[in-house]
């Protein structure tokens, strides 16, 4: 397969007439179909004063037309997927950090993005599907966009930025991650050699598509494929089987707790199994129990493909391969694209077996965050990325990650900011200090915990602190153990330790 370095070239590679989006009881749009929607939406685009390298930011639910928007606008401007379930205050944080050009929500949108746009003057751009094809959509401006003088510029070039996300760090601001056409388009090649995808192969799309995941392993890999997506409206495990049923895929990727739950709805949809055979299943973002691997495997008789990946390397770094290669559950498996080695503290290389820091690099990565030296100091050492997680690398190159040496919470994949939450709960007038760290939990594998030692001769309570939270952060940040102390526990040298911390109150 010849590799592409931009979207609109990544596109090519579906025969005109063959399915590339589907979507339950939707008519499916096929790849001739959705490159011209691709070229209107770019010209639109321009019209509208929006050209390459602009930020656009999408507020969209999960579905073939969230699908088609992003590789739409990425195609000529840089797309900016953002959570449709983040609150007023995260929408004004995001929107800012972005320096947003325009907005993009489906008609009818009630989303607390738009008065926040409207605040910012960013301009609001509206979706609304047509009869041509689950994902074909025409794109009006709301009244405070249409006057914008026409941009020039026409379709990205592989240096351009397509994808711009943002990353949690625990003692800053998010960062922001800047990923190319060339980044993103090498990522979706390297998933393409791994799951050995074809035209022939069908997936059935079930992860959000404002995470690095579900955009290039759901959706770029793929389209780069020539294959067919069938894009559901967000996981629901339900409704799996009968999507299922309806789709007949030969593959699809998701988080661990996605697998487990639909792990327990299994056993009453035998018969769906049995009649739609699945190539493989892959899971990511987060480690799956090799007893959950040992189940799915035996019940959908197909192979489980774990890998590694994260947004600073588009996605894919690692997974263990396909049979007949061995599969080493426990692991994240080989190198899968980027180069990838152990490093010490000091920046020197480590040989098998010896743990250390997992570092890449690589076309897919990242050439830095954006406006933040300091964090690029830290983050690339002799031209190798810095993971930020701990691990080994055995004699056949397969890859255990043993910790993250970072602090960031992984509640079922969703990343999460201690820091972030540290600041909300400071808000509240009865809070003096707070740390907030990750706790264990038996599916999600972490959740969020919190701290708090109340101001003198004020009180609250922990409801009343978690819906206090839960007006200004997405319901999944929003800590499920709140524990009140007289101060907050400090390691020897006086510094907040979040790590370990659950373990210390007795909470793991």
């Amino acid at each position: 397969m010849q590799r592409q370095s931009t979207l609109r070239a990544l596109l090519a590679a579906g025969e005109a007439n063959h399915i590339a989006l589907g979507a339950p009881g939707g008519k499916p749009l096929t790849y001739g179909a959705f490159r011209a929607h691709v070229e209107r939406i770019v010209g639109r685009l321009n019209a509208l004063g929006v050209g390459r390298n602009d930020r656009v930011a999408i507020v969209l639910p999960n579905g073939p037309e969230m699908a088609s928007a992003f590789v739409s606008v990425a195609a000529g401007a840089a797309a900016c997927p953002l959570n449709p379930a983040y609150r007023a205050d995260e929408f004004e944080f995001y929107l800012s950090d972005l320096k947003a050009k325009a907005l993009l929500v489906e008609q009818g949108s009630q989303s607390p993005a738009l008065e926040v746009a409207r605040r910012l003057g960013v301009r609001v751009l509206e979706l609304a599907p047509t009869d041509e094809g689950s994902g074909a959509f025409t794109l009006e401006p709301t009244d405070n966009a249409a006057n914008a003088p026409a941009a020039s510029g026409g379709f990205a070039q592989a240096g351009d930025v397509a994808l711009i996300l943002h990353t949690s760090g625990t003692t800053s601001r998010p960062k922001i991650v800047p990923l190319t056409h060339a980044n993103v388009c090498a990522s979706a090649y390297n998933i393409v050699d791994t799951l050995k995808l074809t035209l022939a192969d069908r997936e059935l799309s079930i992860m959000p598509l404002f995470h690095i995941h579900g955009l290039i392993a759901g959706l770029l890999a793929p389209l780069a494929a020539g294959s067919t997506i069938f894009c559901s409206p967000g996981f629901n495990a339900l409704k799996f089987f009968a999507w299922m049923a309806e789709c007949k895929p030969t593959w699809y990727t998701a988080v661990p707790t996605m697998h487990q739950a639909i792990l327990g709805r299994a056993g009453h949809n035998k018969e769906i199994i049995a009649a739609n055979p699945l190539r493989f299943l892959r899971s990511s973002s987060s480690s799956i129990p090799p007893q959950v691997i040992a189940e799915l495997e035996a019940i959908f008789n197909a192979p489980l493909i774990e890998a590694y990946g994260m947004t600073e390397a588009s996605h894919q770094m690692a997974s263990n391969p396909l049979p007949p290669a061995a599969r080493k559950p426990g692991t994240v498996g080989r190198a899968a694209g980027p180069e990838i080695a152990i490093m010490d503290e000091g920046g020197k290389l480590l040989p098998a077996g010896a743990t250390g820091e997992i570092v890449i690099r690589g076309p897919n990565v990242t050439a830095g965050y954006e406006n933040n030296p300091k964090a690029n100091a830290e983050a690339f050492t002799n031209g190798w990325f810095r993971t930020g997680d701990q691990g080994t690398m055995d004699a056949e190159g397969y890859i255990s990650i043993t910790g993250r040496l970072k602090e960031i919470i992984n509640r079922g994949g969703e990343k999460i900011s201690p820091r972030e939450v540290d600041e909300v709960l400071m808000d509240h007038p009865a809070v003096a200090q707070v740390v907030t760290f990750a706790i264990p939990h038996d599916k999600l594998g972490e959740d969020v915990g919190a701290v708090v030692v109340l101001r003198e001769g004020k009180s609250a309570t922990e409801r009343e602190l978690r819906e206090f939270v839960g007006k200004r952060l997405a319901d999944y940040k929003v800590p499920r153990k709140i524990l009140f102390m007289d101060e907050i526990p400090k390691g020897a040298t006086g510094k907040l330790q979040r790590i370990g911390l659950a373990r210390k109150l007795g909470l793991a």
